[in-house]
């Protein structure tokens, strides 16, 4: 691609941020050149930022129905996955499957309730009751 040629389409993040594209000059030489979007990447991150947030209302709704636990609802908020999870907590993933049921995760130990809410950067309470700071 030429320099000339670096796509400048404006996306959410071109406001924040530019990000570095390689190019030729007019000598074919590779330099670097700031771009500010491209349609076909914004056009893809918008749609992959609409699926993590019907992944996250369905989980809340399963928690709201009593399907699953708070941490269901907090793992799909972070982006994260079980094993993630088990990296941040310690707790093993077989524990955390566990967890996920409301019964068990009603009679969890404040303790590992404590370590789940700081993974979060949630309050204990606002580990149990779904709430996001900020939202």
């Amino acid at each position: 691609m030429k320099k000339e040629d670096v796509p400048q389409d404006v996306s959410a993040l071109g406001k924040i941020t530019k990000e570095v594209c390689y190019a030729t000059d007019s000598e074919g030489k590779y330099v670097t050149e700031l771009s500010k979007g491209w349609d076909v990447k914004i056009t893809a991150l918008d749609k992959a930022w609409e699926d993590i947030d019907v992944r996250i209302a369905n989980a809340k709704q399963k928690v709201l129905n009593g399907e699953a636990s708070p941490l269901l609802f907090f793992i799909e908020q972070g982006i994260m996955d079980i094993s993630l999870l088990a990296d941040y907590t310690g707790f093993w993933k077989w524990q955390i499957k566990c967890h996920l049921k409301p019964g068990v995760f009603k009679n969890l130990a404040d303790k590992k309730l404590q370590r789940y809410a700081e993974v979060f950067n949630v309050s204990v309470d606002d580990l149990k009751n779904m709430k996001v700071h900020g939202a």
